[in-house]
């Protein structure tokens, strides 16, 4: 008997630009990672980058507060935390806002994309970014201009660069992502390299698409946003998933420029024919996250401080296995390039970033995303690692014993995953080195721990 639907109407179905389009690399290496912990393998998960602190009690108190809250609520947002909201983009980017131009979302992610649902604009992306951004741009039936950058300018842009990507795009409108600090590099621009973009930015027309969501983990405390030099045309979007620890409340905001009414009220109208609104409660619970009073100043700073300790502490760990990458300056990523290593992975076969992981993975326990997944070459040996992988809680419990002090034995203590599987990884990289210099056998690459 004939089952309907026949396969041929199903894949008339879907569109087949959405066809194309494969599950998030994020998710799929952390769905991946489960499967193989669970089949009892020993996985060292630097592929998903979750934060592991916990939600700041204070805010989870209002969370609980306001439990009973069912109502829907405004599309744009709850008016307390749009003012709120608005309090807080004025705090950490230096340009005015008001709550008028402010819009609450179920994550920044979907924001980004109505913002490019509604602008069908040509993406000027940089190479290395975040996996979803062009994806997004090939449902909302845009395209993407991409730019290249290069490790000496710690995947920057680079004003030239800009240019020519803004001349490449040809006509029509034309958005810059910029996302500082970044995923998956982990580096955050300096306010000379925005005055600069934002020059021209202004020259060519572009709005900027600013994703802020890490920007309360600098590591410094010294974000800085292109919203302070190009306000008029500048979109911010930030969130409670990393610096809050809430990703899965999902909440987001976006910011939009003083004289952007049009694409306010288109946006809005899309938000009200998708998601209506973000839950009553998470929204209540928001108002006091984005205060940041109470207990969120010095849990901002520990998580601060564990993190930039345990970045630094990775990237020498790989540099001194020939690996280069830099010290990171927020987030809670790296972005290492095997480069030096090319000759000794070649003899394996391994040409690509994404050959390079499965290897890794299958050889060592350790999972990597590959830079293909960030709109990298195929053949560059770049991955991007996440060392989220330790107790957030127990950290932040730590931290507040000890004043902060976060040398490398509480790293060793705190962070035991992190640092076993750094030791690993660093091991299988300098078992490659060696063959390079006819050390060991050239099909073989062995693993030792230890510096």
């Amino acid at each position: 008997m004939a089952h309907f639907p026949p396969e041929d109407s199903l894949q008339a179905f879907i569109r087949p630009e959405i066809a194309m389009i494969p599950p998030s690399a994020t998710l799929e290496i952390n769905e991946l990672s489960m499967k193989l912990e669970n089949e009892g393998k020993t996985i060292y998960r630097f592929g998903f980058g979750q934060s592991p602190f916990p939600v700041p009690a204070s805010v989870v108190e209002e969370l609980r507060k306001h439990a009973h809250r069912k109502e829907y609520l405004p599309v744009q947002g709850l008016g307390e935390l749009r003012r709120e909201a608005a309090a807080y983009l004025t705090r950490k980017t230096g340009a005015p806002w008001q709550a008028s131009r402010v819009l609450v979302g179920p994550g920044s992610k979907e924001l980004m994309f109505l913002l490019q649902l509604a602008s069908r604009a040509t993406l000027l992306l940089p190479a290395p970014s975040w996996v979803s951004y062009a994806p997004q741009a090939a449902v909302a039936g845009g395209r993407v201009e991409w730019i290249s950058t290069r490790r000496e300018h710690r995947w920057q842009v680079q004003p030239e660069e800009l240019e020519k990507a803004a001349q490449a795009a040809g006509s029509g409108t034309k958005v810059l992502v910029l996302n500082t600090p970044s995923n998956p590099t982990g580096h955050a621009y300096e306010r000379g390299n925005l005055c600069e973009l934002a020059e021209v930015c202004r020259k060519n027309d572009l709005w900027v698409l600013s994703d802020e969501i890490y920007g309360d983990l600098h590591h410094e405390g010294n974000h800085v946003s292109i919203a302070a030099f190009y306000p008029e045309g500048t979109f911010v979007t930030t969130g409670l998933s990393k610096w809050a620890g809430a990703g899965g409340w999902r909440l987001g905001i976006m910011g939009l420029p003083a004289g952007a009414h049009s694409i306010a009220h288109s946006l809005a109208a899309l938000a009200s024919e998708t998601f209506s609104c973000v839950a009553s409660p998470v929204q209540w619970a928001a108002v006091q996250a984005f205060r940041q009073e109470g207990d969120v100043p010095v849990f901002l700073d520990h998580s601060r401080c564990f993190l930039k300790a345990l970045g630094q502490w990775v990237a020498t760990s790989l540099r001194q296995a020939g690996i280069e990458t830099e010290d990171p300056a927020g987030a809670f990523y790296l972005f290492p390039d095997f480069e030096a290593h090319r000759h000794a992975l070649g003899a394996k076969k391994i040409e690509t970033s994404a050959a390079l992981c499965e290897h890794l993975l299958e050889e060592t326990g350790v999972a990597l995303l590959p830079g293909s997944a960030f709109g990298m070459p195929g053949t560059s040996l770049t991955a991007r690692l996440a060392y989220v992988n330790f107790d957030g809680e127990a950290v932040l419990e730590r931290l507040a014993r000890n004043g902060g002090a976060c040398d490398e034995a509480v790293l060793r203590e705190l962070a035991p995953d992190v640092i076993k599987g750094i030791e690993t990884l660093c091991g299988w990289s300098r078992a490659a080195a060696r063959q390079v210099i006819g050390d060991g056998p050239a099909d073989t690459i062995s693993v030792e721990s230890g510096n």
